[in-house]
């Protein structure tokens, strides 16, 4: 079974990294929230409270096969300034793990060079911090081991994509046919 880490930080956004989550489990795919705020209980951007599975000081987390960060304001700040996060992404890049980012925290990637030569998304606003990336042309880009995703409204896509990778197509597609959007 593939195993996920999402990274939250006070001010993430709760849609992103809560639809993740919520799609994840689903799938059978097993996904870990760890808290980078030293606290397992989470504040949203919208001040939802979420309690975090850990905290990052409790592991390595260099058994898993993806890393994903939610965006949010100030939440991706967050994980930008988090070296041991950084470190970490770092480690799966040269590891050729899956690294997701969606929203604003694709910046994060981009501001470290990972997204040098690779179609890449983000909100709008955020390009001029995918430093190196190919614009994408659509709402969530696969390339090679890099998932990126535009926003809130498109985190079940994001969602869906990740469990296409990680898991089978059949299972994000049967996923997606339950969902319905009107």
């Amino acid at each position: 079974m593939a195993k996920v880490y999402i990274f939250l930080a006070d001010g993430f956004e709760e849609i992103e990294g809560l639809t993740v989550v919520d799609l994840l489990r689903r799938a059978d795919i097993e996904i870990r929230m760890v808290s980078i705020t030293g606290n397992e209980l989470v504040r949203g951007a919208h001040k939802i409270q979420v309690m975090a599975d850990e905290v990052f000081v409790e592991g390595k987390y260099l058994d898993g096969d993806m890393l994903v960060l939610p965006g949010g304001m100030p939440g991706t700040n967050a994980l930008m300034a988090h070296d041991g996060l950084r470190d970490l992404l770092m480690a799966y890049q040269e590891a050729d793990k899956y690294v997701g980012a969606i929203c604003a925290a694709p910046s994060v990637l981009g501001m470290n060079g990972m997204l040098r030569g690779k179609k890449a998304v983000c909100f709008p606003g955020f390009e001029d911090k995918l430093l190196g990336a190919i614009p994408g042309e659509t709402s969530t880009v696969v390339d090679g081991k890099i998932i990126t995703s535009k926003g809130m409204g498109t985190a079940i896509d994001f969602g869906l994509k990740i469990i296409a990778e990680l898991k089978d197509q059949e299972t994000a597609e049967r996923l997606g046919k339950g969902i319905q959007y009107r």
